[in-house]
């Protein structure tokens, strides 16, 4: 398992909230460039966002499921992204009591399926790391955006 952890200057609340919206997805997830759909009922269980992974004109039309919610506190997610296979990924949220009312978020992703599984992990962390931490800070950017915007209304 691949593991990032950022703090940002955000309340769980605000980061939660950027989760909880699957139309926000290809804004904090790097690799994914547009979404097509997103089920009524995301981020239930089972709810499934469509996506597009990949720059124009070479897209490839993928989806994402969630598998486990605790509103507040952590997203769990089956993400496809063809050709590389498909992943497990977990966002965990903890206040973080030492920032001031920020939150420590930890990303965790392993590969399920397909090409990528067949990669050692060391390998896989090469890839997977840097692009999670830049996953990370633009979640963060659009947390602490929503919580600023929310404190000036």
């Amino acid at each position: 398992m691949i593991e990032v952890t950022r703090v940002v200057d955000a309340p769980p609340s605000a980061v939660f909230a950027v989760l909880a919206d699957g139309w926000m997805y290809s804004g904090w997830v790097v690799g994914s460039s547009h979404i097509r759909d997103v089920d009524a009922a995301w981020p239930a269980v089972g709810a499934r966002l469509h996506h597009s992974v990949g720059v124009w004109p070479l897209q490839l039309e993928d989806t994402t499921v969630v598998l486990a919610v605790s509103s507040g506190e952590s997203l769990r997610l089956e993400a496809q992204g063809w050709p590389f296979g498909t992943a497990d990924v977990e966002v965990t949220l903890t206040a973080d009591g030492g920032s001031g009312g920020g939150t420590l978020v930890r990303m965790r992703e392993r590969a399920l399926r397909g090409p990528g599984k067949l990669l050692p992990e060391a390998l896989q962390a090469l890839v997977l790391r840097p692009r999670n931490r830049e996953s990370l800070a633009r979640l963060a950017a659009l947390a602490e955006g929503r919580a600023r915007k929310t404190v000036e209304s």
